[in-house]
């Protein structure tokens, strides 16, 4: 019986865990600081091997920036965030934000940094907008609804609820005692016994 022989190919990386060094290295240095020959050096690999997962570094922020928005975006689209009353979908909605931030915090996190210095960056921020315009929709039904105080303008409670959840990035750790689902508690108590009208 003959066995074939398997060629090993020398040990690489995936387009996945290309991607996690890639955005640990823009949140360490910059996007800007950070070099293709950088990435190689951290990596282990040379600059060909990178290029041949992606075109560019423009490429891997474009990547990175979409992993966290589409997240962000595929919890506004659950069947939870768009049924029922404002208030318990927008509740959902920052629930599910705190739920993406853990899970995906150094992609949030770049997210974050982002100033619209280049053109996928300004396409970062037009998706980040809109975010912010679903989030204050929602702000604005549940004050229609009569549960949301209305002495807030909405844009402003959708900003400083937001601000809060943003904020984890500076602080949560995924491997600390705090879960994803502790942390969502936490929140949603702290800020929404301050947002609901009065009786609600």
């Amino acid at each position: 019986m003959t066995q074939t022989r398997v060629r090993r190919g020398r040990p690489g990386h995936s387009l996945d865990s290309l991607l996690d060094v890639a955005v640990a290295v823009f949140n360490e240095r910059g996007y800007d600081a950070t070099s293709m020959e950088e990435l190689a050096a951290r990596l282990g690999v040379t600059k060909s091997a990178i290029y041949h997962h992606v075109p560019s570094k423009v490429e891997l922020l474009r990547m990175a920036l979409d992993r966290a928005l589409d997240a962000l975006f595929a919890v506004t689209g659950e069947p939870q965030a768009v049924t029922g009353r404002a208030i318990d979908r927008l509740e959902h909605v920052v629930r599910g934000s705190v739920r993406v931030l853990a899970a995906e915090l150094p992609f949030v996190t770049l997210l974050l940094r982002v100033r619209g210095n280049s053109p996928v960056e300004e396409a970062a921020l037009s998706r980040r907008r809109e975010f912010d315009r679903i989030v204050t929709d929602l702000v604005r039904a549940a004050e229609v609804e009569g549960d949301v105080r209305p002495d807030v303008d909405p844009a402003v409670t959708s900003r400083l609820l937001f601000g809060t959840v943003n904020s984890l990035t500076e602080w949560y750790r995924p491997d600390g005692p705090l879960t994803a689902d502790d942390l969502a508690d936490a929140l949603v108590r702290t800020t929404f016994g301050g947002l609901r009208a009065r009786g609600r």
